[in-house]
């Protein structure tokens, strides 16, 4: 399937892979029947490599409804967002949606517009809740962002449908279920923090700890006995470095631009680990 270059990642999202798509592609197998993603995320990996056969998923339920939504209504979608105002009153006024009891009988398609525009409109695209789940980025004030987006939103539409991607919204070890043999699972899970203070798990509740990441990696020994090839992205520290050390490990740059402390932008270390070679 020839690649469209409109399917592209339709949200910014924290540790967003953009930046590291060409070492990532350098890092790829040779082929693989399925390909699993089971921390999408904003899937920059996913829409650049756009694979025949596919499953996605990620714990947090707003992102993955936002996805199934482009998928199943995207006319629908795209008819909601132009009825939206950049305006910094009105930002406040959706951000505050989750805020009532009624916000969980709202549409799918209700819901999934209110992210794509939160997405757009906020400060520097940070999608970020707080303790009790609710979005609390404040207003971006961009002059003319696009939070419609429909050029976009309609390519990833068709390449959903065309490709065989099922999106899952669960622990990423069940969306690993009945894996097989010459699948290959790119794992982009949140990153071991690089200092005490540096841990942002806004994006989800819950955090992804040190068990979570000894969790990962005793998944990742499974599927390296069933012949299943993975790629890991992750923070080049210590304990990250010492847990994947009889894989190959390569440490590559990465620039991260979404931080809410300007100063924590720039280049850093990470790693790719993987089980082939």
């Amino acid at each position: 399937m020839t690649k469209n270059k409109l399917v592209q990642p339709p949200l910014k999202w924290v540790g967003g892979k953009r930046q590291l798509i060409s070492e990532i592609e350098k890092s790829l197998p040779n082929k693989w029947s399925t390909y699993y993603e089971p921390f999408v995320g904003g899937g920059a990996v996913l829409f650049h490599l756009q694979p025949k056969k596919a499953v996605i998923n990620d714990v947090n339920d707003e992102l993955i409804n936002f996805y199934s939504t482009v998928k199943e209504n995207v006319e629908e979608l795209i008819n909601e967002l132009k009825k939206f105002k950049n305006k910094e009153d009105f930002f406040y006024e959706v951000r505050g949606w989750d805020r009532s009891p009624a916000y969980k009988d709202l549409s799918s398609i209700k819901k999934a517009a209110r992210l794509h525009f939160l997405n757009k409109t906020c400060y520097n695209g940070l999608y970020r809740v707080n303790n009790a789940g609710e979005f609390n980025a404040p207003f971006g004030k961009y002059k003319n962002p696009d939070f419609v987006n429909e050029s976009v939103l309609r390519a990833i539409n068709i390449f959903l449908n065309k490709s065989n991607v099922r999106i899952c919204n669960c622990d990423y070890q069940d969306a690993l279920r009945g894996i097989r043999k010459g699948a290959f699972v790119y794992f982009d899970p949140p990153y071991d923090p690089v200092s005490s203070s540096a841990s942002f798990t806004g994006y989800s509740q819950g955090g992804f700890d040190r068990n979570e990441q000894i969790r990962l990696k005793e998944i990742c020994d499974k599927l390296n006995k069933k012949g299943v090839k993975f790629l890991l992205s992750n923070s080049a520290t210590d304990f990250i470095k010492e847990l994947y050390k009889e894989y190959d490990i390569k440490i590559v740059k990465a620039r991260r631009s979404v931080n809410s402390v300007a100063s924590k932008r720039g280049e850093v270390e990470e790693i790719l680990v993987k089980n082939y070679d």
